[in-house]
């Protein structure tokens, strides 16, 4: 009998492929580390408008503070989708604490844009933010 027909096998590679996913090591390493130019590479990467579209992801940790990116679009979408990569830190203060820069950024808002403050990587300010 070949291993993939036996039932028993199949669960126990659902077992093994769990096991893996939650070791120690796996959740213990957390979000990457990121320099100064691979932040800077992210953003001069293209991405895909309608994979992304309305998602938010973290991107790794700059400095020890989180780095999300977010794909807000409105209106005319998947188009219109726009990526905007800032730390998960709230704009003011707690921004600079973290090493980043309060910056207006342009989110798109039912058929317009509306500016909304962000807290960038100094990187990423000054590139003018992508």
């Amino acid at each position: 009998m070949s291993t993939a027909a036996h039932p028993l096998n199949f669960v126990g590679l659902l077992v093994l492929a769990s096991a893996a996913l939650l070791s120690p090591q796996r959740v213990i390493a957390g979000p990457p580390k990121l320099s100064d130019a691979a932040l800077v590479g992210y953003a001069a990467q293209p991405f895909d408008h309608m994979a992304m579209m309305g998602k938010r992801i973290t991107i790794g940790l700059h400095h020890g503070a989180p780095v999300v990116a977010e794909f807000p679009c409105s209106d005319v979408c998947p188009q219109y989708t726009t990526r905007i990569i800032h730390y998960d830190v709230a704009p003011g203060a707690a921004c600079e604490a973290a090493g980043g820069v309060t910056q207006l950024r342009r989110v798109p808002f039912s058929i317009a844009m509306v500016e909304r403050q962000f807290c960038v990587p100094r990187p990423l300010a000054a590139e003018n933010g992508r």
